[in-house]
């Protein structure tokens, strides 16, 4: 089973990071994915998470969204983690603007997997004190370590 510690950078946890919209969310997402994936264009991956979105928003509720999606040319599974400086509203379910956002970029025919890491997301978002653990995070190490160590039960 892939755990999201194993897909999850350093790098790729960013803290403060600008809002506005939510296409422009997901331009900034695209970009930072596009930064580990040489072979995939930044540009292709943002079409990606919007044919995504217009399928229905992954705006999880309590401040939160999940956005995913299958990638031809990805070999692997993919993710990052985002809070934004100003929350956004992402039509999510409950009608609260999203300010912390997993994301998941999976190979194309990656179902199973897929479906298992969206659970582990979910699941570990479910939680009071995992968002708000998540939103003390003051830079893009701790946040990171924070996902690892909630991970790991810590």
């Amino acid at each position: 089973m892939i755990r999201i510690e194993n897909i999850l950078t350093p790098g790729r946890a960013l803290v403060g990071v600008p809002g506005g919209s939510k296409k422009r969310v997901l331009e900034q997402i695209a970009k930072v994915l596009g930064g580990d994936l040489p072979d995939i264009d930044s540009q292709a991956i943002y079409e990606s998470f919007i044919a995504r979105e217009k399928l229905g928003s992954t705006g999880f509720g309590n401040g939160i969204a999940i956005p995913h999606c299958r990638m031809p040319g990805c070999t692997s599974p993919l993710s990052a983690v985002l809070r934004l400086d100003t929350p956004v509203d992402f039509d999510a379910i409950d009608g609260a603007p999203v300010d912390l956002l997993f994301v998941l970029l999976v190979p194309e025919a990656a179902t199973d997997e897929h479906l298992e890491l969206l659970r582990q997301i979910a699941s570990m978002l479910d939680r009071e004190e995992v968002r708000e653990r998540l939103r003390r995070a003051t830079s893009g190490q701790a946040l990171y370590q924070a996902v690892v160590d909630i991970q790991n039960g810590q």
